[in-house]
């Protein structure tokens, strides 16, 4: 597990196993990376990922923040690892109306439990009985007796949340492909809900559609 943090030549550092390292020492071996996509558009659900490493022994030096990486890189990384048997992932999905009833953070909230669950469930017998722990993206705490540890900017710099956040925006790209053959006229296809020029002009010209976050500026206007 003598993984370092890599360098590329502008002096970017990639996501390593620093964090899990330190659970995996004390004995935890499943530390669970949570990430999630899609909590700033206008339209459609949002989506997270967990990711949990049984074994250190994949590699793909191009895993680093979903955000930093084109749709390309993102599709190559998912595809390598969706079926590596040295991780277990889950994925949670919160629609938009939920969203609109309990606000987008208490959404991204749940989305993660939904995914630790969804994680849970691939598990062998022999694993579910050991003590799970969650590295969280961010500066919060979810509702689920399980022990915690949020990192500001974890995308960036652990390796397990990072992968979680290209399969989140991964699985929502799909999701938004999906609504774009329903609701061609939004283009959801290029923005995937994100609230760009073109987006507004459309809304402007079509109003809103049912998988707009009606609690989100400006579609609270119309």
């Amino acid at each position: 597990m003598n993984i370092r943090r890599k360098k590329i030549s502008n002096g970017v550092n990639y996501p390593n196993f620093n964090e899990e390292k330190k659970f995996w020492k004390k004995g935890l071996k499943l530390v669970i990376g949570i990430d999630e996509a899609g909590r700033g558009p206008l339209a459609g659900p949002v989506v997270a990922g967990a990711v949990m490493f049984k074994f250190v022994k994949a590699k793909h030096s191009g895993v680093q923040d979903s955000k930093k990486l084109t749709p390309k890189k993102r599709e190559e990384i998912y595809n390598y690892f969706k079926k590596n048997p040295d991780i277990e992932w889950g994925i949670g999905v919160v629609s938009e109306k939920i969203i609109d009833k309990i606000n987008i953070l208490e959404a991204t909230k749940l989305a993660m439990i939904k995914a630790v669950k969804d994680l849970e469930k691939k598990l062998v017998r022999a694993e579910t009985g050991m003590q799970f722990v969650l590295i969280i993206d961010g500066n919060m705490k979810l509702n689920i007796n399980l022990v915690q540890k949020s990192i500001i900017k974890a995308d960036q710099k652990v390796f397990s949340c990072a992968l979680a956040s290209i399969f989140a925006k991964v699985t929502r790209d799909e999701i938004m492909q999906k609504f774009h053959k329903k609701y061609p006229e939004y283009c959801f296809d290029k923005h995937k809900g994100y609230g760009t020029n073109h987006h507004f002009k459309m809304i402007k010209k079509y109003g809103y559609c049912k998988i707009h976050r009606k609690s989100f500026y400006p579609i609270k206007l119309f």
